[in-house]
């Protein structure tokens, strides 16, 4: 359970919060994965990355809770990818709802599918390292 409770509306405004919530913890996934494999790519170690940035305006619970565990290729779940791509189906509906475009969540509910296509639906998010190891062929390490 949360350590707040945050009134935000009439039924229903929860689940919206929800959802606005797996969007911003999709994005930032994928933006850690994204940026320590470039940084390896360019011949920076992950770990120097995250200890460098990690502190700063970049910094968030999402990167101290995934980006060790991407560095270790640890994709046991926590929050699988297959519950992802449902939560993130049902932004799409509710952006369709209200016409509101949602351009990086279609990016990631993409990405999501892709790791499922690749028997991957059942590892933690933090696997979306897996769709950059795929398009690189560079495995992140410590």
């Amino acid at each position: 359970m949360g350590a707040s409770v945050v009134l935000c509306g009439d039924v229903g405004a929860g689940n919206v919060t929800k959802l606005c919530n797996q969007i911003v913890v999709a994005v930032n996934i994928a933006a850690v994965a994204e940026a320590l494999t470039l940084g390896q790519l360019a011949g920076v170690e992950p770990e120097k990355i995250f200890q460098a940035i990690k502190g700063g305006l970049a910094g968030s619970t999402v990167m101290n809770a995934k980006a060790p565990m991407m560095m270790d290729q640890n994709f046991k779940p926590g929050f699988r990818i297959d519950l992802h791509i449902k939560d993130l189906n049902n932004v799409v509906d509710t952006a369709r709802a209200v016409d509101s475009p949602i351009p990086l969540t279609q990016s990631m509910l993409e990405m999501m599918k892709i790791l499922h296509r690749d028997g991957d639906g059942s590892c933690d998010h933090s696997a979306l390292l897996k769709y950059y190891q795929k398009l690189t062929g560079e495995t992140l390490h410590h």
